[in-house]
């Protein structure tokens, strides 16, 4: 309780920094923030990225803590030369729209993740924008973590506040801010299919209610697509995030290991949840259109019924039309009310009929 008390009254007294604009950074237009930690405690002076790490390297103690938005190949090489990163993962690591993976690199990790965020929206439409996706890199070293971000979504400054909230825990080193990017990532995964649910509860009850529209086969459409973009984002982080839970890796502390665990049990959760979505998608689907069929059907009973009604009035006066001068009542004074009559009444009694077992 104490620890929550203390953890908001530093957050309100902390002037909030926007990470996410790379304008307000004196940096450069890549980097956002450069930050040295010793024992957990954010150090001061060290805005330049060369003397952060020589001071890091220089005392043996802390790391680095570098976040970059979109760097360009010449701006991320520069930094490779200084940090020793692959070629391979600088590569990656400029061009956004990968898969996401945890790459190891001799005494480097190169992690990829996914950001989703759900998309508010009044109504769900065939057209609506359900879940926007960003993406977050990170290379993670022995004294150094540089982040990544491309897109709008994903910023790290509700990360860095919540490790700088916390001392005991950052003091354990890079693998620390991993986990808790991943598990920030993760976390966002479970609120957006949680929200994606209340969409799907709306298309269900519109499905099954009594005035259901033929146009929800669109909205259901688009929630399949929406929930594909989710399960791309999702589904590749389990393997990865099982090896940061099991595997023996250096960078990675055994007792940090074990939060990554957690991480991962989350992570199984929303793809379990994803799955299911899916299925009862599928299952709304196939209910909408048999709903479809029925509605179809009694409509071409109704038009068959007045088609058969029509028909008695049409055979009697294609009859009388043929001008044959020898046909019953053709002369009589009352021969045509009688037709007509005939026909009113045949018309009523087909028509009755047809009420009657349900085809009007």
């Amino acid at each position: 309780m104490f620890s929550t008390l203390r953890r908001a009254v530093r957050r309100g007294y902390r002037r909030a920094v926007d990470l996410s604009h790379p304008a307000r950074s004196p940096l450069g237009s890549a980097v956002v923030n450069c930050v040295v930690y010793q024992d957990g405690v954010r150090q001061d002076g060290c805005a330049e990225v060369g003397e952060a790490l020589r001071r890091v390297r220089k005392t043996g103690r802390g790391f680095v803590w570098i976040g970059l938005h979109e760097p360009a190949q010449e701006e991320l090489t520069g930094l490779a030369g200084l940090f020793g990163l692959h070629p391979l993962a600088v590569e990656d690591a400029v061009h956004a729209h990968q898969r996401p993976k945890v790459e190891r690199y001799d005494d480097t990790l190169f992690s990829v993740f996914k950001t989703v965020r759900y998309v508010e929206h009044e109504e769900l439409t065939a057209t609506s924008e359900v879940v926007e996706t960003g993406e977050l890199m990170a290379f993670t070293g022995d004294d150094f973590v540089i982040t990544i971000r491309h897109g709008g979504r994903g910023t790290f400054g509700p990360i860095r506040e919540e490790l700088e909230a916390a001392p005991e825990q950052l003091a354990q080193g890079p693998a620390v801010v991993l986990h808790a990017i991943a598990d920030h990532v993760v976390d966002d995964y479970l609120a957006a299919t949680d929200a994606v649910q209340n969409d799907i509860d709306a298309v269900e009850t519109a499905v099954f209610s009594d005035y259901g529209g033929r146009g929800d086969a669109g909205r259901i459409y688009q929630l399949k697509r929406e929930l594909l973009e989710l399960r791309r984002a999702v589904a590749p982080l389990g393997r990865p995030l099982q090896q940061l839970a099991t595997q023996p890796i250096p960078v990675i502390p055994p007792e940090v290991r074990t939060y990554f665990r957690d991480v991962a049990d989350h992570l199984t959760r929303a793809t379990e949840q994803i799955g299911a979505y899916d299925n009862l998608l599928d299952s709304i689907l196939q209910a909408h259109l048999a709903q479809v069929t029925v509605a179809q059907n009694e409509d071409m009973r109704k038009i068959t019924a007045w088609a058969a009604i029509v028909a008695v009035p049409t055979m009697v006066c294609g009859v009388y039309g043929m001008n044959f001068d020898h046909m019953p009542e053709l002369h009589w004074t009352y021969g045509y009310p009688l037709v007509l009559a005939v026909m009113a009444a045949a018309c009523f009694v087909i028509h009755r009929g047809f009420r009657r077992n349900g085809w009007l």
